[in-house]
């Protein structure tokens, strides 16, 4: 795969669980503390998702 290809697919992942979670933290509105857990969950997977997109950006070297 190319380097951009592989970029634009984790920044769909990503979008898709931010969605994901503002909808899941919503759904779960009446129990406060599940959805303050789901968006932490959902917080913490986006931040990993964007320090995978920081090194595949930095280190993901096309073939020829």
């Amino acid at each position: 795969m190319k380097k951009k290809r592989i970029i634009q697919v984790l920044l769909v992942i990503i979008a898709l669980v931010v969605v994901a979670t503002i909808v899941a933290y919503f759904i779960y509105a009446d129990r406060p503390w599940m959805s303050f857990y789901i968006a932490c969950c959902g917080g913490v997977f986006v931040v990993n998702l964007i320090i995978s997109l920081i090194f595949v950006h930095k280190n993901f070297k096309d073939k020829i």
